[in-house]
Parts: structure tokens; C-alpha cells; sequence
């Protein structure tokens, strides 16, 4: 499964790491993970692009494998965007639902609700 989300005006690094927490929270272990930083030909602005893996234990035999992969690319001002990409093997869905409702929360549209 593949969650992507597009964001505006989200820093990155912010992202990429409240990401890393939220699954972390979830029980996934974190893996290798890399953050570049691209300079722009303005030279005012950069392209952050970062990738990490998490492990989870897998419910036979209890060994640990690549259960998630995060990649984002985007800059502060404009566009971020991000995919998480899940095996869902290994995670299940009520973990799955509970990491989007997280990011969902901290990144979605907010509303007022009318007293």
C-alpha cells in the first residue's frame, strides 16, 4: 500500500522527522534513513529530499524485515511531497489507520466547528 500526500508550505525536515515519530510510536524499528539537501539555482532556496526504512517484526518466527520505506522530496516555500510505502504483510490495518489519522492531524486542513 502507498500513502501519498502532497503538503504546501511544509518544511521537509519537519515533516520527514514528525513522520519518522509517528511510526516509530506504531512499533516499526527504525532502519537506515538519509537526508540531501539540494541548493536551487537562486541560491536563496534548497530541495531537501530524505528517504528512511522501518523494521517490524514479522508474526511467524518473529524476525524483523523492511515492513515500511518513507521517501519525501520538497523545499519550505511550495510544494513537499511524500509517500509511504507499506507492506501490509507485515503492518496491520489498524496500525496503518492510526498512522494516517496522526498525519492527518498535524499536517491536514483544520476546521472550525460552529458552537
Amino acid at each position: 500500500m502507498e500513502i501519498k500526500k502532497t503538503y504546501k508550505n511544509v518544511n521537509p525536515e519537519l515533516l520527514f522527522d514528525e513522520v519518522k515519530d509517528f511510526v516509530e510510536k506504531h512499533g516499526a524499528e527504525p532502519g537506515e534513513s538519509m537526508l540531501q539537501t539540494y541548493s536551487l539555482p537562486d541560491g536563496a532556496s534548497h530541495i531537501v529530499r530524505s528517504t528512511a526504512t522501518f523494521k517490524v517484526r514479522e508474526e511467524r518466527g518473529g524476525a524483523m524485515a523492511e515492513g515500511i520505506r518513507l521517501h519525501i522530496v520538497g523545499s519550505t516555500v511550495g510544494e513537499t511531497k511524500m509517500m509511504l510505502d507499506i507492506d501490509e504483510r507485515l503492518v496491520a490495518q489498524e496500525k496503518i489507520a492510526a498512522l494516517q489519522s496522526d498525519l492527518e492531524f498535524m499536517f491536514g486542513s483544520y476546521e472550525v466547528k460552529p458552537k
